[in-house]
């Protein structure tokens, strides 16, 4: 049995349910966006800026998570640098996905890329910002017995759009360079996994697109029509998917409603 989760941990600004979560729920693959990283943080916590709007962010989530998780490896990658604040003090710090493989599973190909925009170095970019995937092709020893097999998991942070989230050229481009990105590590045929905060509706073209590598949308499928939490106060509850291949075996499927660790539910697959 495997078990998969995605979150966006929002910042970490409910961070110590989250961190206790993430120990507790003792997943073998954890997929994360909205994670930060700031290697020269002078305290905990720094504040994200933005055109009056202000929000708290761990200032070290990565590393934190990957030091209460030990038995697994951690990946960062970031798609952008840009300043957090002290106070007054700017303090540089980087942005993205992360993702914590259990050091048991054997990492056997990986590849990330930019499925919106390019990495930027010097600030957070013009909105929509640039977003990127993370695609792990990982083997699964099933108890070291040659009972093993192959499945690759891949994530991705939609990008955020002002009018919405509906159909436009840009998301359908994004769409095009995940399935590119998927191509590079997954053989097709064998369990495939994809994830993540898309910032779409159920409805949108991603969906078809992804249905032709043989992927079902396990959120929809399910019945499943709110992957928010109370914490998130607007309209539209849907934002987060899970989506597999008709070989991988579900033994359980959920848009966790407790605890809640951020404003997204966590999802939560176990699979074979």
């Amino acid at each position: 049995m495997l078990r998969i989760v995605s979150l966006n941990a929002w910042g970490g600004r409910i961070h110590a349910p989250l961190m206790r979560y993430l120990v507790e729920v003792n997943a073998d693959v954890i997929c994360l966006q909205e994670v930060a990283r700031t290697p020269e943080a002078p305290c905990d916590w720094l504040t994200y800026r933005d055109h009056g709007v202000e929000l708290p962010q761990r200032a070290n989530l990565f590393e934190e998570i990957r030091a209460a998780l030990p038995g697994h490896d951690g990946f960062f990658a970031p798609t952008a640098r840009g300043d957090l604040f002290d106070g007054g003090r700017a303090v540089p710090s980087e942005f993205g996905l992360a993702t914590f493989v259990r050091k048991s599973l054997t990492v056997i190909a990986q590849a990330q890329d930019f499925v919106h925009g390019t990495f930027s170095s010097d600030g957070w970019g013009p909105h929509p910002r640039a977003r990127n995937a993370h695609c792990l092709r990982i083997f699964n020893h099933h108890g070291g017995h040659g009972d093993g097999y192959p499945v690759s998991i891949a994530q991705m942070h939609g990008l955020r759009d002002v009018a919405g989230k509906g159909d436009t050229p840009a998301r359908d481009a994004q769409t095009k360079a995940l399935i590119e990105l998927i191509g590079r590590v997954w053989h097709g045929g064998e369990r495939l996994v994809v994830c993540g905060d898309f910032n779409v509706l159920p409805e949108n073209r991603m969906f078809a697109a992804l249905a032709g590598l043989g992927l079902t949308d396990l959120i929809t499928s399910r019945g499943h029509a709110d992957t928010r939490t109370s914490y998130y106060e607007k309209p539209g509850r849907f934002a987060d998917y899970m989506l597999a291949t008709p070989d991988v075996e579900v033994l359980r499927f959920d848009a966790v409603a407790e605890p809640e660790v951020s404003d997204h539910r966590a999802l939560l697959l176990e699979m074979r």
